[in-house]
């Protein structure tokens, strides 16, 4: 039997008085709640315990947690493998992105061995693979190129003659991309130890995959140099992705043969064999390492020809062995990469915490968006002293590291050990690396990034105001760079935010008849106005950006505007006034109601009198009001009057109650509670009771704390449902017309 079936057999049949606020407080007895001073909640806060502290401790470093727990027998083999071919994957990609982000390629394999260690320590995700990242790499060498661009080493150095006129170069963008390590931790320490985890709420989905993408794009066209083996001027900032296109373009002719049809067999191998570890992936182990086999291979191929010598390949170069001492970062740079260290700490937290919440849901676990931030905090800032540059989640590694039958971070340990052994003995084996068959590597590996515009489709399907989020994060990042493009998207998504609070749907309810539910009167047939009542929903909250589009609004769905019914009265006394001067005979105005269709005010007038035309001309204006003039009697001096004239006000004759339906609304700010209680005002000068409905309790605290209840507004006009004042109002409206 499916829902639909079980639901039609069901009934409910509930018997109760009707509920306002004021006897629903009478009805209910609140429960006591100690009430702390500030002082007391402050001690109570640092107040320290044995089982405090232990949770503290718990919380904060989650290996003490699990390791204890760890089934060895279950996970290690799991481990193991995970953490080799992870560890495999960490030493191509380490080389490849520390040269995306202008720096020496030894210092990606520092970056793949420190912070993981650090993030098996803290984090609290089980499968992610911190360590180099593609779209963080570009944008540490967006940073690194603004300071210390080619232009002024190359000037400087050959007027010394130096030997070697980019070694200073590359130490000074060193500096650069551990300052930005350094000052991104501490960013992103400072916000996990304020509990600023929900900061990623602001880089929905759609702004972060449109910002990737973007990235991607920027990675590509960065790489096409050393694809292409040809030397070209490194670009940063606002089009410089379009500059560093036109760049290669006008250097295309310079390419090296050699390079490109060495990156091109790379590209080959990499797609192929990516492929076939793609649909066979349930058949293996553990995938195929082609990275490393290409590295391997090329490297043996590039000594064996001698590629740098007979063809001018560009390699690697100098790869230092061993670890090196502990230094301090540049403390004068941090005031120069303020905003750059800002957007790289929240583009690499949202990538680790949207990863590692993936996965969490897929295993049954958790992810703690704030000891998140205080791990990459700590990787970034520990790592900093030892020359890292800042990390992310890379989302091809966590899912080798994953599928390969990875269960902790024993795994993450692992392939540090593998990062840590060829740092130490085998790192001068890769200096015959081609650069060619890195950025094939990074290269192939933006094809997961790029799949991303197939969102475009979907995006267009479901949500046009998500596709143009994407865009715009996409576009900006493209056009602007990545600093800039980023805080475009943010500010774009929050003033998106704001314009749909202050653009809701507004609708008039209808009773489903012989049921107490209330639906829009525009959706269905079956829905039905309730004779006398109108009921009005907005699904928004009242604060003071949509107060006036709210009352605006409610003004033309109910088609009674209470300003304009008051002037057009007033106007009509003043008129009869007038016309009682001007005239011995008798006079008589009639008010009655009549629905609009045009929603504007009609005036019909018999007399030419330029002070009625005035008048008139004011009533004009009104909306929602048609007024007719009507005398009887002797004519006036120069009038002609029909035997029988009507003047028509729409006014409350046939609607005697509003409902404002309430249970949409999270929050009332000072502004909405003035405008709210202007309009209860008019609309009772006019004779139309004003009742709100499903309220919850933090809008009726609003409503009390914001002085809200007077001596005319009271808490019995609050209902706790629509259908329990709709019964007040027809049991109030059949009790006066007795």
């Amino acid at each position: 039997m499916n829902n639909t079936e079980l639901s039609s057999e069901l009934s409910y049949n509930v018997s109760r008085r009707v509920f306002n606020e004021e006897y629903f407080q009478a009805y209910l007895h609140r429960k006591k709640k100690q009430k702390l001073s500030k002082r007391e909640r402050f001690l109570q806060y640092f107040r320290c315990s044995t089982v405090k502290a232990k949770s503290t401790l718990f919380s904060s470093v989650p290996i003490l947690q699990w390791l204890p727990n760890y089934r060895v027998k279950e996970y290690i083999l799991g481990d193991i493998v995970s953490g080799v071919s992870t560890g495999v994957m960490h030493l191509p990609q380490g080389l490849a992105y520390a040269i995306l982000a202008s720096v020496p390629p030894v210092f990606g394999l520092y970056t793949s061995f420190f912070p993981v260690l650090l993030y098996m320590v803290f984090g609290s995700s089980r499968h992610v693979s911190i360590g180099t990242f593609a779209v963080i790499s570009l944008m540490i060498s967006a940073v690194a190129v603004k300071l210390v661009p080619d232009d002024m080493f190359v000037h400087s150095l050959n007027a010394t003659n130096n030997s070697d006129p980019f070694a200073e170069r590359d130490a000074m963008r060193v500096k650069v991309a551990t300052a930005t390590a350094f000052l991104s931790g501490i960013v992103q320490l400072c916000l996990g130890l304020l509990h600023f985890g929900f900061v990623v709420v602001y880089l929905s989905k759609p702004l972060v995959r449109g910002f990737t993408t973007a990235a991607a794009a920027h990675v590509f066209i960065s790489q096409l140099k050393y694809f292409l083996g040809i030397k070209t001027k490194r670009y940063s900032g606002t089009l410089s992705v379009i500059y560093t296109f036109l760049a290669v373009c006008k250097n295309i002719k310079e390419a090296n043969i050699a390079t490109i049809i060495v990156g091109a067999i790379c590209v080959v191998i990499l797609f192929g064999v990516k492929e076939v570890n793609a649909r066979c992936k349930d058949r293996f182990v553990a995938p195929i390492p082609v990275e490393l086999i290409v590295v391997v291979v090329g490297t043996g191929v590039s000594a064996g020809m001698n590629l740098v010598g007979n063809y001018r390949v560009d390699v690697v170069g100098y790869i230092p062995s061993g670890l090196r001492t502990p230094v301090l970062p540049d403390i004068d740079l941090l005031s120069k990469i303020l905003s750059d260290s800002i957007a790289i700490a929240l583009v690499g937290f949202s990538m680790t915490v949207s990863m590692g919440k993936i996965f969490a849901l897929k295993h049954g676990y958790t992810v703690n968006g704030n000891q998140e931030l205080i791990a990459l905090g700590i990787c970034n800032l520990i790592g900093s002293f030892f020359q890292t540059f800042p990390v992310s989640t890379s989302m091809s590694r966590s899912l080798v590291q994953e599928s390969t039958g990875g269960n902790t971070q024993i795994a993450g340990g692992i392939s540090a050990c593998v990062v840590l052994l060829v740092i130490v003995s085998l790192g001068y084996l890769f200096e015959p690396l081609p650069q060619t068959v890195l950025a094939a590597i990074v290269m192939v590996n933006l094809k997961g990034i790029f799949k991303q515009v197939m969102d475009i489709p979907l995006l267009w399907r479901t949500s046009k105001h998500e596709l143009t989020l994407w865009f715009v994060s996409f576009l900006a990042s493209l056009l602007l760079g990545l600093d800039y493009g980023l805080m475009v998207a943010v500010g774009f998504a929050i003033f998106g935010v704001v314009f749909r609070t202050q653009s809701p749907k507004y609708r008039v309810l209808g009773q489903i008849p012989n049921t107490d539910i209330y639906w829009d009167v525009e959706a269905y047939e079956e829905v039905q106005e309730i004779p006398g009542i109108k009921i009005f929903q907005s699904n928004s909250s009242l604060y003071f950006g949509n107060i006036d589009l709210y009352v605006i609004a409610l003004q033309e769905k109910i088609e009674i505007n209470p300003t304009a019914i008051l002037l057009a009265k007033k106007t009509l006394e003043k008129k009869m006034k007038q016309n009682a001067k001007l005239s011995e005979g008798k006079k008589n105005a009639f008010l009655k109601l009549r629905k609009s269709e045009k929603k504007h005010v009609a005036h019909n007038e018999v007399t030419e009198d330029h002070q009625n035309e005035e008048a008139a001309k004011e009533v004009s204006n009104m909306q929602n009001a048609e007024i007719y003039l009507a005398s009887t009697g002797e004519n006036m001096p120069g009038e002609s009057l029909d035997e029988e004239q009507t003047t028509f006000v729409k006014t409350t004759s046939d609607i005697h109650s509003l409902i404002l339906d309430f249970s949409p609304v999270n929050f009332v700010d000072s502004v909405g509670i003035n405008g709210l209680k202007m309009m209860l005002n008019k609309y009772a000068e006019i004779g139309i009771n004003v009742f709100i409905s499903g309220c919850n309790g933090s809008v009726i605290a609003d409503l009390e704390r914001l002085e809200f209840f007077d001596s005319s507004i009271t808490r019995s006009l609050l209902f706790h449902s629509v259908h329990d004042a709709v019964l007040y109002c027809q049991h109030k409206a059949a009790s006066e017309s007795l």
